[in-house]
């Protein structure tokens, strides 16, 4: 009989996660080097801290602290507006350089992407470690940031790995050596898992990444949905997360949203922002030929506490005159005397293509397709001169009491869902 040889076993995938280091003061400091080393925090425009240092952090400092009791309590922690435009443009830069290093790169967040880097160790002689390596030293050279990298066969343990020492870490998660991690990594901790399943978990006695996965496949296939078993798997080395490295072009809802500082119980100013978080959600539907069937509208008060209000529209569109018509018409089923609100929102959801969205079979929609035609001229108009040639009057005072700095939805990786 003719002996075969054993086929050799599948290389062990390497995935590197890249993170920010309080990557938005991290920025602040790269512009400002004077910086380094003190307390700061940014969200000044917000009116609470939306990131800090790490040694406002050790102050005690946490993020979601409003921005008065800050003042009060840490007087030397320096207060800046948020500066979202160089963070876009920081972070853009932070993905060139590892793109140099690999091809198949998932953008995840604005501080953070993965990488594919297998198979680089032979063609660029190095080995996986002085990859990252080399690629932290390019961030910090060229750009100032300090971040943390994670090398792992799967995108779960990656992303222990990169969290495991912080900041400017750089750890190596193996088959071989992931027990050692999940065995200190609290189930909570874990990337997928959120507060309420961690809960269910630890009830039955589940404190550890290590006790999960440790956990038999059929326990977790009958007690759980179909992720944490994506989950359960990364954790044991298998990778079933891949790489999406496309851009995405198909969305099924654009949210925009607004938190100001000091709460207001005003009409007009939170109407007038509702009418601010319309215009740029119609104006980014319309940028990607898109309009949506239905929309949500939300009051946030200043406990954390929602009001909101959906309902499908009459036919679809991106025109904001047709949406903040029914905000209006609708704003006292949210809206509370007495209560102080922070922050404003919408989502246009049900999106579809534009040319999918035809006229009625008696025209009644012509008034939509009126407006949507002259806010696509206003687009290219403002394409060439500006943004904000023109805008609603609902928007002017809004527009008239906007805090520092640029707000943070303008960014469109935070504006886009799938």
């Amino acid at each position: 009989m003719k002996a075969f040889a054993t086929p050799p076993a599948p290389k062990e995938k390497v995935i590197l996660h890249i993170d920010g280091d309080a990557f938005f003061v991290g920025v602040e400091v790269a512009k400002n080097p004077k910086l380094k080393g003190l307390p700061v925090v940014t969200g000044e425009e917000r009116g609470i801290v939306s990131a800090l240092s790490y040694e406002a952090k050790a102050l005690g400092v946490v993020r979601g602290m409003s921005i008065f009791r800050l003042k009060k309590d840490f007087p030397k922690v320096i207060i800046l507006p948020g500066d979202y435009k160089s963070y876009a443009d920081y972070s853009q830069k932070m993905f060139d350089i590892v793109h140099r290093y690999a091809y198949e790169i998932e953008e995840y967040s604005i501080d953070e992407c993965f990488a594919d880097i297998t198979g680089l160790d032979r063609t660029l002689k190095l080995s996986y470690q002085q990859v990252a390596e080399k690629i932290k030293k390019e961030v910090n050279d060229e750009l100032g940031l300090s971040v943390s990298i994670g090398l792992a066969p799967t995108k779960v343990l990656a992303k222990v790995a990169s969290n495991w020492v912080k900041p400017n870490g750089l750890t190596i998660i193996t088959v071989a050596t992931a027990q050692d991690f999940l065995a200190k990594k609290p189930i909570g901790k874990i990337w997928g898992i959120g507060p309420k399943t961690a809960e269910f978990l630890i009830k039955r006695g589940i404190f550890t990444a290590l006790d999960f996965s440790n956990k038999p496949l059929a326990w977790v296939q009958q007690n759980l949905s179909k992720p944490y078993e994506s989950i359960w798997l990364e954790l044991n080395g298998v990778q079933v997360m891949n790489i999406d490295a496309d851009l995405k072009t198909v969305y099924s809802s654009i949210q925009k949203t607004r938190t100001f500082h000091p709460a207001t119980n005003d009409k007009a100013f939170l109407l007038s922002q509702f009418s601010k978080n319309i215009e740029d959600a119609c104006k980014k539907a319309r940028h990607y030929e898109l309009v949506p069937k239905k929309i949500s509208l939300f009051l946030k008060d200043q406990n954390m506490k929602y009001s909101t209000f959906s309902m499908r529209l009459p036919s679809p569109s991106s025109s904001p005159e047709i949406i903040m018509a029914l905000a209006h018409e609708h704003f006292n089923d949210m809206y509370k005397k007495g209560t102080q609100y922070r922050t404003t929102g919408v989502t246009l959801q049900d999106l579809m293509p534009d040319f999918e969205s035809q006229d009625d079979l008696f025209g009644s929609n012509a008034k939509i397709k009126k407006f949507d035609s002259i806010h696509k001229q206003i687009d290219s108009l403002e394409d060439k001169i500006g943004k904000r040639v023109v805008y609603l009057g609902s928007t002017h005072k809004a527009l008239k009491e906007k805090g520092k700095g640029t707000d943070a939805d303008d960014l469109d990786r935070d504006l886009l869902f799938l």
